[in-house]
């Protein structure tokens, strides 16, 4: 068992170099929160009791747990969402930022170049022509925009083009389906799209939303797989609910649905209608590539509780839940995989984060003593934080101790000057409740 250092946990820690030490993370994440605050949201309670409630309901019903909990799915999965987790061989492209819908949640304005992309299109040709001269093998492909329809013969080119350089890639179009017809479908069949991703706004009248029904309806015909890619906003559950119904009814692959989330901008709309921040925002704190802001609160429960329904129900559409977590994964995998690390250090096969063992001060001379008994000499002494640091699975070694240990979780960084290791957070754990196999 891991315990997560918060300010009461904290007071109870006996070692004061330890204590000082993690007493760094707690003002990391209180630093966190004010800037939360300055965004203009509130940071809601926390619902991880009542999460975990739902969760294992869904565990016990059969749900599928991927990626650590991170992805739940129901009856099956898109191989493009198996690949994302690790995004090895995996890249989504846009023809331009501009799209004729105005989503109070869209993060595109995040994204580097945004206004510049509003107006001017990329070189996609030139893209795909670098990324083949570069020897990448791509197994999943994906367009998305902005709305990549407002550029037809361009979306049409694309798959085409893409299709030269990369026959056996498994592509996909995202697209609100409002501007679709059959000509643009026989064009993406002729160039063999394997999938394509409709988006749907609860908040559009029902006649817009019956008409994207009619397109997906149209698209099973052309394409082989026809997928809803949404947010769960808060309060929409019940018309979540007939939504899924009438989805299966229709017959497509499935559903994914993401974590609803705050973009860093429009924050008196998320305010309007009483929305705030999850609360914890992230597992592990850390500046993520992914521009979707910070999940929304409930919106993760709504999310657990339709897939329950779906189960429920014996739908037969594919539904996953895709959780800002889930989409913070392959960064931390690409960061660490195959990289050389120290002996002290383990790559966790659970969240991609190096983890080690550390222990502090006064602890330090019985643990050495143990490790020199067993000819242990994987370890590193850090005399600036007075802390010895080793190996997960020398903590089973020192059972007969009384000590507290710190469980750290890093990630290797490029930078101007090298590459470094970046501590991101540190939890607490003893040898008596320590368990590696769920730990780390």
């Amino acid at each position: 068992m891991l315990i997560n250092l918060t300010e009461e946990e904290l007071k109870t820690i006996k070692n004061p170099v330890l204590r000082d030490y993690a007493q760094i993370y707690f003002r990391i994440e209180q630093g966190f929160q004010d800037w939360v605050q300055q965004t203009g949201l509130e940071l809601d309670l926390d619902l991880r009791s009542k999460t975990e409630e739902i969760l294992q309901k869904l565990q016990a019903k059969g749900a599928i747990f991927r990626n650590d909990g991170k992805s739940i799915v129901v009856n099956q999965i898109s191989p493009a969402c198996q690949a994302c987790q690790k995004g090895i061989g995996s890249i989504s492209l846009f023809i331009s930022l501009r799209c004729h819908r105005h989503c109070f949640f869209c993060f595109n304005p995040n994204q580097d170049h945004y206004e510049e992309f509003l107006k001017e299109k990329r070189n996609y040709r030139k893209e795909l022509d670098d990324l083949y001269h570069d020897g990448r093998k791509l197994t999943q492909l994906g367009l998305t925009g902005g709305e990549p329809l407002l550029h037809k013969a361009e979306t049409l080119d694309f798959f085409q083009y893409a299709r030269t350089k990369f026959p056996h890639a498994y592509t996909r179009l995202y697209t609100s389906g409002d501007l679709l017809d059959e000509e643009i479908l026989r064009g993406l069949q002729e160039s063999n799209l394997n999938e394509i991703r409709f988006s749907i706004k609860m908040e559009d009248p029902e006649e817009l939303k019956d008409s994207i029904l009619e397109k997906m309806k149209l698209a099973r015909d052309y394409i082989p797989s026809v997928m809803v890619e949404m947010p769960v906003i808060p309060g929409t559950l019940e018309e979540m609910k007939k939504l899924v119904i009438k989805l299966d009814a229709l017959g497509i692959f499935g559903i994914n649905l993401l974590e609803f989330c705050f973009p860093l901008h429009n924050a008196e709309i998320f305010k309007e209608k009483g929305f705030k921040v999850k609360n914890p925002a992230y597992r592990v704190l850390y500046d993520y590539w992914y521009a979707g802001g910070l999940p929304v609160s409930q919106s993760e429960v709504e999310c657990l509780e339709l897939l329950e329904f779906i189960l429920d129900q014996h739908l037969t559409l594919g539904a996953q839940y895709c959780s800002l977590e889930n989409k913070h994964t392959a960064q931390i995998y690409q960061q660490n995989d195959h990289q050389r690390v120290t002996k002290a250090l383990y790559f966790s096969a659970k969240d991609y984060f190096f983890k080690s063992a550390k222990v502090f001060g006064e602890d330090i001379p019985q643990v050495l003593s143990v490790f020199k008994k067993n000819r242990y000499t994987g370890y590193q002494i850090n005399q600036d934080y007075d802390y010895l640091e080793f190996h997960v699975d020398q903590i089973k070694s020192l059972a007969k101790l009384d000590l507290e240990i710190g469980i750290s979780y890093q990630v290797r960084e490029k930078r101007e000057d090298g590459s470094y290791l970046r501590e991101l957070k540190l939890d607490l754990t003893t040898p008596k409740i320590f368990n590696p196999r769920e730990d780390v």
